[in-house]
């Protein structure tokens, strides 16, 4: 009697630990935590945003903007992991290969043929467009892995700025991630580094609530009032004054700004100084690089200084435009027309359709002083070359313009 009540009681408490595991006991695995500004606003995560903004969203999928970051998988890192195309020779002794282990990618160092170091590619950083570079976590801190993918090569490559070595340690900051993530939260007192994450407070990506600020509020009013268009609770760039949208645009394109508060304070459509001081070096063209501070670049150009144009004159702040040159063309036709009487000179005098690229003859693609890479083998580094956003006139670019121009018109004969 004595075993057979024991065995009862036994069932009854396996029955009793099964459901508490099945509906919400210590051990269940919790939905995922609401993550959180410095201000208390929810974000509701940018798959939200389809319901109601499904064209808008769809369009944003493929932008630079949305594939800024993400967590690492096999869709999202464009360099090989395929035997012969995989590796990084620094020297004969010292390499680094890129390994698939199981379903995680891995960049594996070696010194003198014996594996020394392996670290997991967490987060991607890039489209790809121009490369990549790639994170790693150790418990809750980041770093940067020493490889990076260079597209114009189709090849690894060691990371911009990294000496021609094996290094795994540079730090990656919440500073970092504010141009490369819609939110991050540290847990470290400010001042310290490296500082640590909250991974569970971290939102990969541009996403719409990185302009829009965090949407949750806004979901539920509109849930709750389906029939009001206006739309609440939600930050609208589209009614921002010229000096708002430049300053949203500025905190990650407008060069190397000091943060005077804490990352991810700044709001859109807050005064930016207050959040940043600018790099007050930066006041000639010439000095700035054409990577990272494009905004200082445009303020430096006629074309901003005599209009009262903004980043979005130009650029859909939605959806991808890349080399898309006849578009940005026609956007510059809005200003520069015969009406106005400030076309291009050039026109009349020469055959071709100046309205199909104004860009190459004056936006021209320069080499960046700041991103350059040491691809395999190579004595010297190799720059990216980026589209410069000081608009003016270069005359050998004009002249190699127009040269492309003249060809374009005779393939369309």
């Amino acid at each position: 009697m004595h075993l057979r009540t024991f065995l009862i009681l036994f069932a009854l408490a396996s029955c009793i630990f099964i459901l508490c595991k099945c509906t919400g006991g210590e051990d269940h695995v919790q939905a995922p935590v609401a993550v959180k500004d410095g201000n208390g606003k929810e974000f509701a995560g940018y798959a939200a945003c389809a319901g109601c903004h499904k064209d808008i969203y769809d369009q944003h999928l493929k932008s630079g903007h949305f594939m800024s970051s993400e967590a690492s998988a096999a869709d999202n890192i464009r360099g090989s992991f395929q035997r012969g195309a995989n590796s990084y020779s620094y020297t004969r002794h010292a390499m680094i290969e890129m390994q698939q282990r199981d379903s995680s990618f891995y960049q594996v160092a070696f010194e003198d043929g014996k594996e020394t170091k392996a670290r997991r590619f967490d987060i991607t950083i890039g489209s790809g467009n121009k490369g990549q570079s790639y994170l790693y976590w150790t418990e809750n801190r980041l770093f940067q892995l020493p490889i990076t993918y260079f597209a114009p090569a189709n090849e690894w490559s060691n990371s911009p700025g990294f000496p021609n070595r094996i290094v795994f340690n540079r730090v990656i900051t919440s500073r970092c991630l504010e141009c490369h993530a819609t939110f991050a939260k540290t847990t470290t007192p400010p001042g310290k580094e490296p500082e640590e994450f909250d991974k569970a407070q971290m939102v990969l990506t541009i996403s719409c609530e990185k302009c829009h600020g965090p949407g949750a509020d806004h979901i539920k009013f509109q849930r709750a009032k389906p029939t009001d268009t206006v739309g609440q609770q939600i930050i609208k760039p589209g009614l921002f004054t010229r000096q708002q949208q430049l300053d949203l645009c500025a905190s990650c394109h407008g060069g190397r700004l000091k943060k005077t508060q804490p990352s991810f304070s700044y709001q859109p459509g807050a005064k930016l100084t207050d959040y940043f001081m600018f790099d007050t070096a930066g006041g000639n063209a010439a000095d700035i690089d054409v990577h990272g501070n494009q905004f200082g670049l445009l303020a430096a150009s006629e074309c901003f200084k005599q209009s009262e144009m903004t980043c979005g004159s130009c650029h859909s702040p939605h959806s991808s435009e890349k080399n898309e040159l006849k578009i940005f063309s026609q956007r510059c036709m809005n200003c520069h027309n015969q009406q106005h009487n400030n076309f291009c000179k050039l026109a009349g005098k020469v055959k071709a359709d100046l309205t199909q690229n104004c860009i190459d003859c004056h936006m021209p693609k320069q080499a960046s002083r700041a991103i350059a890479v040491f691809l395999q083998g190579a004595d010297a580094a190799t720059a990216v070359r980026m589209r410069t956003h000081y608009v003016k006139v270069y005359p050998e670019e004009t002249d190699k313009g127009l040269v492309s121009l003249g060809n374009l018109m005779k393939e369309k004969k």
